[in-house]
């Protein structure tokens, strides 16, 4: 199903009936709103204006729109600022972030909670039974433009009290940081500083540790926020709408308060976010990369426990990114129906109309600025319209064949200590993925500790602490599990472990590592064996135990690739030919159904359909007669077939 977010308060009202008749002709179900308009909601304190709102949703709800009303917690009013000013964050260099665009607020701050309670009570008691009202969005991409931390008097008087908890007593705390190095250590909780303005590198574990604080803060913000709507909208299901490639808090934790996970889908804008290189940017500028709006889909579908919509779906240029191109024709087509082959329940735009001032005014919708007209990709979301009314629903998804275990902090933890400037451990991730989709192989994210039961092939790209839960999960796993490098080389307190990487899956894989060493660009180690390719960024010098047994080996002689029973570790970051011999290699040792394909096919298996959707330039034609239900056997660029 298809939806739509629609800002009623910057159109005359005049306005909005037409546009809900609009909306519907698309074949637009669902629309969110609400999302930035505290300030039309509640002008000044208390004199609250819900007239606007009621008269917006009644006349949506009456066109036979679905609603899906956002909480304004993004968007703190000028009046609420100047009342409060510590509401607001505080840069790394200790600079207040004040008001003028958004998320203009500190997830520490007691007297933002208070608020942000009071104006989410005053919201769901009066729409929480709207009959028009399907579900609800807490606060808008917790984390956008850098606001998962705050380094003011706020965020270390919580950061103190979090530590309390954690540790009990400062000696504990010294213990777990490591302090006596440096003479860091503290007396008090009261000592404890926040990790920044320090004059070299601080405390990796105090880092870490404070990493782990705000992301607790985030997730414990969106249930205050949850555990209100459910109070007075308890037949209501509540998301919240996630980014793409922004990994600053844990998820996971997130959608554990949510009944559904969303995401906000601009697969040309990650182009240029993603570390790709200037070859692929400029290769996929137009059409985004095959696998960037994918890997979201799959790894969003995980975090909302089998269920996600995309809350934001580019439908023309964006406005934010460095260099902002007009999609290909047929893209928007293509993203929406990938979207849906990846188990979406909905797919909304963004935006109804493109808005002709302010911020976003360069930012595309499905309509021109201020007109009735639709824009080049409003035109493709109506064929899309068309086609999934003809086509049916799709089956919800099946568990994939092959299982990426995904770590938030792990990411924190790559990015505190590197040890190799190029090591980043979405794009390890990323590339992981990247190759085992090439194979045409359905993939689904899980947490570190989730049951691994049932899928023949578990990728762990790195998992730097290995939790008692995630052992235990590799232990009872009935697949190949695959590790990656740095995989157990920290315990929970950021140490080396005792025993040495990897630490606790040291027996498992039957190896020890003894050194490490991050590779410069032009360095790198060939590998042979079973399989071939290179290590590049990152290798490990690995020593083996009895039951062991070396796949594949460095120039040297050392071992690279590492198997014992149904458990695989390669001490390298892989280059692009190693990473599809391995996965090829590992696919073919299970019998995966692989595909052969060109690098700009994708396929998704949704139920009793297949996908395939075309990234390239140049038509591909399927090798095989299928029963078409979309397209058909020739695939013209930028476009997809679909059969059963």
């Amino acid at each position: 199903m298809l939806g739509v977010c629609y800002y009623p308060e910057h159109w005359p009202e005049s306005w909005w009936e037409k546009d809900a008749r609009r909306m519907r002709a698309l074949g637009i179900s669902y629309v969110r709103i609400g999302e930035f308009a505290w300030s039309r909601l509640e002008p000044s304190r208390g004199s609250f204006d819900f007239g606007w709102l009621d008269r917006a949703m009644d006349t949506l709800a009456a066109a036979g729109l679905k609603i899906v009303l956002g909480t304004p917690t993004a968007t703190p009013p000028k009046w609420l600022m100047d009342e409060y000013p510590e509401i607001a964050p505080v840069d790394e260099e200790g600079r207040v972030r004040g008001f003028g665009s958004r998320r203009h607020y500190s997830f520490s701050s007691e007297v933002w909670w208070k608020e942000s309670a009071r104006i989410i009570e005053a919201v769901a008691q009066r729409y929480g039974s709207h009959p028009g009202l399907a579900g609800w969005q807490t606060d808008n991409e917790y984390g956008c433009h850098d606001t998962s931390f705050s380094w003011g008097a706020e965020d270390l008087k919580a950061f103190r009290r979090w530590l309390r908890l954690r540790y009990q007593s400062p000696q504990q705390l010294n213990e777990a940081w490591g302090s006596v190095f440096w003479s860091m250590e503290v007396q008090s909780f009261d000592d404890v500083a926040l990790p920044n303005l320090t004059v070299t590198e601080a405390n990796p574990a105090v880092r870490l540790d404070f990493w782990r604080f705000q992301s607790d803060q985030i997730a414990a913000y969106d249930r205050m926020q949850c555990d209100i709507i459910r109070k007075h909208s308890p037949d209501r299901w509540i998301t919240h709408n996630f980014m793409g490639f922004v990994n600053d808090f844990d998820h996971w934790k997130v959608g554990e308060n949510l009944d559904l996970a969303s995401w906000d889908s601009y697969p040309i804008g990650f182009v240029e976010k993603f570390p790709f290189s200037e070859e692929e940017r400029v290769r996929w500028a137009e059409t985004s990369h095959p696998d960037i709006a994918a890997f979201h889909h799959d790894l969003y579908r995980g975090v909302g426990n089998g269920r996600f919509w995309i809350m934001e779906q580019q439908p023309g240029p964006v406005n934010w990114a460095p260099w902002n191109p007009v999609p290909k024709p047929g893209m928007v087509r293509l993203w929406t129906w990938e979207g849906l082959a990846h188990g979406a329940e909905v797919v909304s735009y963004f935006r109804w109309r493109q808005a002709p001032f302010a911020q976003e005014q360069m930012h595309a919708g499905l309509n021109l600025p201020g007109l009735d007209e639709l824009s080049p990709g409003g035109k493709e979301a109506a064929i899309a319209g068309h086609e999934i009314d003809a086509v049916g629903p799709l089956q919800k998804p099946a568990q994939a064949p092959v299982a990426i275990v995904y770590d938030y902090e792990t990411y924190w933890s790559t990015v505190i200590q590197p040890q190799g400037k190029d090591f980043r451990y979405e794009e390890l991730a990323f590339r992981w993925y990247e190759a085992v989709r090439k194979l045409g192989l359905n993939v689904d994210f899980v947490r570190p500790g989730a049951s691994l039961t049932g899928y023949k092939l578990v990728l762990v790209p790195c998992l730097m602490h290995v939790s008692d839960a995630a052992l235990a999960a590799f232990e009872q796993a009935d697949g190949t599990v695959l590790f990656g490098p740095r995989t157990g080389s920290r315990d929970r307190n950021f140490q080396i472990p005792a025993n040495l990487p990897p630490g606790p899956i040291g027996e498992l894989t039957g190896i020890r590592i003894t050194q490490v060493a991050s590779l410069r660009p032009g360095l790198s180690a060939s590998l042979s064996g079973a399989i071939s390719g290179r290590a590049t960024r990152w290798r490990e010098y690995l020593e083996t135990a009895a039951g062991a047994d070396v796949v594949a080996a460095f120039d040297d002689g050392s071992p690279a690739l590492v198997s014992k029973g149904r458990y695989v570790y390669l001490a390298c970051w892989a280059d692009g030919e190693l990473l599809d011999n391995l996965m090829s290699h590992l696919a073919a040792g299970l019998d995966l159904p692989t595909a052969t394909l060109p690098d700009f096919i994708r396929l998704r298996r949704a139920g009793n359909l297949t996908f395939a959707f075309n990234y390239g330039p140049d038509a591909w034609t399927i090798p095989e007669k299928h029963d078409f239900v979309l397209g058909g056997q020739e695939i013209a660029p930028f476009s997809l077939s679909a059969w059963r």
